[in-house]
């Protein structure tokens, strides 16, 4: 699990997406948006748990967020094992203007952030094509 942001509006309201993928694989297997606090965390979980995802652990970073909530038995911590969805971070930012760092680029509504973030995420990693 990790999260990276987008800018919405203007530069200074930010928007996270959370996702989690499969270690094995690297395949997203949900995400959300949100902020970066733990009720968007907790809506991630709960969507794992719906989709009846087995989960022995989670790789993340140090976030304040994965402590409070996640299972100190399940959480691993550290960049060891983030390397895969890093990766996708940059291919997303690659892939999305809207998302790279420096930039004078941003969505201009939550909406359109997430349905162009969607799109992209349903190109990249499912193979669908738009039409």
């Amino acid at each position: 699990m990790d999260e990276m942001w987008g800018r919405v509006y203007c530069k200074k309201t930010p928007c996270w997406l959370w996702h989690a993928i499969n270690h094995d694989t690297g395949e997203i297997i949900a995400y959300v948006f949100g902020t970066r606090q733990h009720e968007v965390l907790q809506k991630l979980w709960a969507l794992l748990l719906r989709l009846n995802v087995e989960i022995e652990s989670v790789f993340s970073d140090d976030n304040f967020a994965y402590h409070e909530f996640i299972p100190e038995d399940v959480l691993q911590t550290g960049k060891r094992n983030t390397q895969k969805i890093e990766r996708k971070h940059l291919t997303f930012r690659t892939r999305l203007k809207r998302l790279a760092r420096r930039t004078i680029c941003y969505s201009k509504s939550w909406d359109m952030h997430t349905i162009v973030f969607g799109l992209l995420i349903n190109v990249l990693e499912f193979g669908r094509k738009l039409v």
